[in-house]
């Protein structure tokens, strides 16, 4: 697993390039991953406008803040992704503002059709969902927890309706992408301190 995650991390980048990707690929009328379709370029020029929004008006509170930024141990934020995703247009921004709000906390991006085999190592229910958050602690490569591909409640929501339902339809689709207006990032700040204050307990549990 050790040299996969290497791999991986030598075939990621940062949150900055990666938007840049998507504005290059926006520009060129093109998309990540294997599969090139009328459909994928157009979430991806979705996409780049949802995280043009996002990059703007997320905000965080001062308390929240105050909790992630008490976080201190080295750490990796490995995230896979792809251009054409609808759920990483939401969350990715979110992970990169509070990854800056911490300097012990450096956050890489994989596409994860370049990156099949880490991919394959973080399947969701047997599927390759994404985007994927896989911490790892930056000394020993050692993988702390994951993330995603939703918010935990939205997950439930998700999961909720697949079992009732079969599949996702398009209105529930829609009215995933209202949630994520609605909520403004925050259920997905608010997951994240969870995790980090989960991994500082466990770290002073075994010093």
């Amino acid at each position: 697993m050790n040299q996969i995650i290497k791999d991986s991390l030598n075939n990621s980048i940062d949150y900055d390039n990666y938007y840049r990707l998507m504005q290059k690929l926006v520009q060129d009328k093109y998309t990540t991953g294997d599969v090139v379709s009328d459909s994928h370029v157009n979430f991806t020029l979705l996409n780049e406008k949802r995280m043009s929004r996002w990059n703007k008006r997320l905000k965080v509170s001062d308390q929240d803040k105050k909790e992630i930024m008490k976080f201190n141990s080295e750490m990796i934020w490995l995230i896979i992704s792809e251009s054409w995703c609808g759920d990483a247009a939401h969350i990715l921004p979110v992970l990169n503002v509070v990854a800056e709000l911490n300097g012990h906390i450096d956050l890489r991006i994989a596409l994860r059709d370049d990156n099949k085999e880490l991919m394959n190592l973080f399947l969701t229910h047997g599927k390759r969902a994404i985007p994927k958050l896989i911490m790892i602690d930056s000394n020993t490569l050692e993988v702390i927890d994951s993330y995603a591909p939703r918010p935990f409640i939205v997950t439930e929501i998700v999961e909720d309706f697949k079992t009732k339902n079969g599949q996702l339809t398009p209105d529930f689709k829609e009215h995933l992408q209202h949630w994520y207006n609605q909520d403004k990032g925050q259920t997905i700040i608010h997951d994240l301190i969870d995790l980090l204050e989960k991994h500082a307990q466990i770290k002073e549990c075994k010093m």
